[in-house]
């Protein structure tokens, strides 16, 4: 029996062109352009190795992310490496004082004012973490103004893995803008354009760092309809890779319209990679709201017993039905269409 769809639970102008962000080799030697605009950068830290072991679906819930080397003229070429570090590193820098910077009290940001922009945004993303009163507000606030004047560090990239991370979306929030003032990318549709574009590249370390760069932009707001839109066409590319950066790009969009696409590419993708991630991204990865992942419930409970889908993603499927409820139901496919039939029908 299938159960219904029906879920029972309850800019910027379109002609503004990218800002150029002035390139400084000497000062930053990572420093490199996005594409073949010189106008749209981004920045990048050291390539390095992504670990081999691959952890399972809720231990970390954002995955590893690109970061680039620049070459400052001519083509650009990008080297993929690591820019995300996994939870548990990132746990160990916060719970063991590496990040040990003096913090402000509560809503009192004064001496935040004297810092350089990387400092500010370093001290108020890990405030943000730390749950300080009125630093997400503040992250908001000087975004825009950091535009440019961030470089991409080890420090940055901890921080807004463990920001990605939090429980609280308004942090998840403030690790989206602390990254998109990283790369330095300007809020228009044109930059949009351009990294639909770029994600298109032969070169797949431009292509997967584009993907991700379409669901920051998406995520924001900042044409959303068309970035969702170029993150699901590369669901069809061949290569599983491609496919898995654009359901990440598709988690960090966090629009209701994700959602199908989302279950979809959970039931039908070839690769078990992208299905993990796809059904990650529906329980617990990503931006979507609890009421956005509620959506996916009844579908969730079709699959739960689905014979087109293996015991692997059968599974995840459980996983996932679990992180979206709160239920700690067995990996039963009866148990957890009883337990829908019961909530579905109280909620008339």
């Amino acid at each position: 029996m299938e159960i219904s769809e029906t879920n029972p639970f309850d800019g910027d102008s379109p002609s503004a062109k990218p800002q150029a962000v002035e390139a400084n080799p000497a000062a930053n030697a990572d420093f490199g352009t996005l594409g073949p605009n010189p106008d749209v950068t981004a920045r990048g830290l050291e390539a390095s190795a992504e670990p081999e072991a691959r952890q399972s679906l809720f231990l970390r819930r954002i995955p590893l992310m690109a970061a680039f080397l620049g070459v400052f003229f001519g083509v650009l070429a990008i080297n993929v490496g690591k820019a995300h570090a996994s939870w548990d590193e990132v746990a160990r820098f916060l719970w063991h004082g590496s990040f040990s910077a003096p913090r402000p009290a509560a809503e009192d940001f004064s001496e935040i004012d004297g810092m350089v922009p990387q400092k500010q945004a370093e001290m108020l993303l890990e405030l943000a973490i730390g749950n300080t009163a009125g630093a997400t507000q503040q992250i908001e606030r000087r975004a825009e103004g950091w535009r440019g004047k961030l470089t991409w560090s080890s420090q940055i990239a901890d921080l807004t893995s463990a920001a990605l991370n939090a429980n609280d979306p308004q942090v998840r929030e403030a690790g989206v803008e602390v990254e998109i003032a990283a790369y330095g990318l300007a809020r228009n549709p044109a930059t949009v354009e351009l990294l639909a574009e770029q994600a298109k590249s032969s070169s797949h370390s431009q292509k997967i760092w584009a993907l991700w760069g379409l669901g920051l932009m998406a995520n924001r707001g900042v044409a959303s309809g068309h970035a969702v839109e170029a993150l699901q066409a590369h669901l069809q590319d061949a290569d599983e890779d491609s496919r898995r950066w654009a359901v990440e790009g598709l988690a960090l969009a966090g629009t209701t319209a994700t959602v199908p696409v989302l279950l979809k590419t959970m039931h039908d993708d070839s690769s078990p990679l992208v299905r993990e991630r796809a059904a990650c991204s529906l329980a617990a990865s990503g931006m979507l709201t609890r009421e956005q992942r509620l959506t996916a419930v009844p579908t969730l409970v079709n699959f739960s017993d689905d014979p087109a889908l293996d015991s692997q993603t059968h599974t995840w499927v459980f996983q996932a039905l679990g992180e979206i409820t709160g239920q700690r139901l067995p990996n039963d496919a009866a148990a957890w269409r009883s337990w829908y039939a019961a909530n579905a029908s109280s909620s008339n």
